[in-house]
């Protein structure tokens, strides 16, 4: 199930990224070459890349990717950081279900208010229920991380690149 929803989560990552792309050519080919403007492009574009920020926020934690400062955190020994790992999650949590509930308030007024888009002819909710989602797949991906700190099987919240690199190298090396 689990490697259903990543695999979703990076189709539409993929997707989202594809669609911008080619809608931002589509504009710029039609502005400089037909001398004619969609008018509706930046804003599709603008909602698209908010969708692609706040689901990329869960892929960022799931893939630990996200830039953090973690010298101090190296410096604690296993047991000790792994405490503050998991004190930092459960403020994650903390935070992103706050955002989460906030962002379920905030669509649930602009739907009851019933506004459309400016540019584009569709309801203002739709493109910024982005904003609850996506802290919802944070929610859940910050539970993950809690979930496999707790059971020993991951010490950082984030990624250390540097361990990756050397991996990495250590792998191309054996490989060459």
């Amino acid at each position: 199930m689990w490697r259903k929803l990543e695999h979703l989560e990076e189709s539409f990552i993929s997707f989202l990224l594809a669609v911008m792309t080619l809608i931002t050519f589509a504009q710029v080919v039609a502005r400089y070459v037909f001398n004619y403007s969609f008018v509706w492009a930046l804003e599709l574009v603008t909602y698209l890349f908010a969708w692609l920020i706040f689901i990329g926020m869960s892929y960022g934690v799931r893939t630990g990717s996200h830039i953090g400062i973690d010298a101090v955190v190296k410096l604690l020994g296993h047991k000790a950081s792994r405490i503050v790992t998991i004190v930092a999650t459960i403020l994650c949590l903390i935070y992103s279900g706050i955002i989460f509930v906030g962002g379920w308030n905030y669509i649930t007024k602009i739907y009851a208010i019933g506004n459309t888009a400016k540019d584009i002819d569709i309801p203002v909710w739709i493109p910024r229920l982005a904003l609850p989602v996506g802290y919802a797949l944070l929610t859940l991906r910050f539970g993950q991380v809690l979930y496999r700190t707790v059971m020993g099987k991951q010490t950082h919240l984030i990624g250390d690149e540097a361990e990756q690199a050397l991996k990495l190298r250590a792998e191309t090396d054996v490989q060459s």
